[in-house]
């Protein structure tokens, strides 16, 4: 148990967003965030949370990741819960996978909808990343609809994260009958424990 415990590792990230944008969907503006993890092994557990100026978004996960040469994969749960108003439970089986460049991931899940008949969704994306700079293409099916581009650069400077993001969501994302175009800037910190 003692070795075990040695190997584990705890940390926690504090982040700040100029925009939250969650899977191409707008969330807050000026939103700052917090998490713990643990890993072990290729386990993982956490939780990360979120302002989203009506209360909180408080996600929790867990799951397995690891590789097989050039290959990655990755298999978990994810819950996003809401300490106000702004939103409901979203319940999510989580799967990735990766070759070089490359990586995509699905999530299974259903929305509880505020009291009305439950929706069930699944989330795609396919991102290709190459020294810090990405693309990513995604999209909804079933109940839910829409899709978005997410074009970004991410680097670190003296252990603190920065990352500038263009993002292209169609109209079933944001609400109106046009492509919507958003600049997001994010900074982050991460903390050994």
């Amino acid at each position: 148990m003692a070795t075990s415990a040695a190997n584990a590792d705890w940390s926690a990230n504090l982040g700040y967003a100029s925009d939250y944008y969650f899977r191409g969907i707008f969330q807050a503006t000026s939103s700052p965030s917090g998490g713990f993890d643990y890993e072990s092994g290729g386990f993982y557990a956490g939780t990360w949370a979120a302002d989203v100026k009506d209360g909180l978004e408080v996600d929790g996960y867990f799951g397995y990741g690891g590789e097989a040469g050039d290959f990655t994969y990755g298999i978990g749960y994810t819950g996003y819960f809401y300490t106000g108003d702004f939103d409901d439970t979203y319940q999510e089986v989580n799967l990735s996978g990766g070759f070089g460049l490359v990586s995509a991931e699905v999530a299974i899940g259903q929305y509880d909808n505020n009291g009305g008949p439950t929706l069930d969704y699944t989330y795609y994306a396919v991102s290709i990343e190459k020294d810090g700079f990405y693309g990513k293409y995604a999209g909804f099916s079933q109940d839910f609809s829409g899709d978005y581009l997410e074009l970004g650069y991410g680097t670190t400077i003296a252990e603190i994260d920065f990352g500038i993001t263009l993002l292209f969501n169609d109209e079933d994302l944001n609400g109106t009958d046009s492509t919507d175009e958003s600049l997001i800037f994010t900074i982050g910190k991460s903390f050994d424990l």
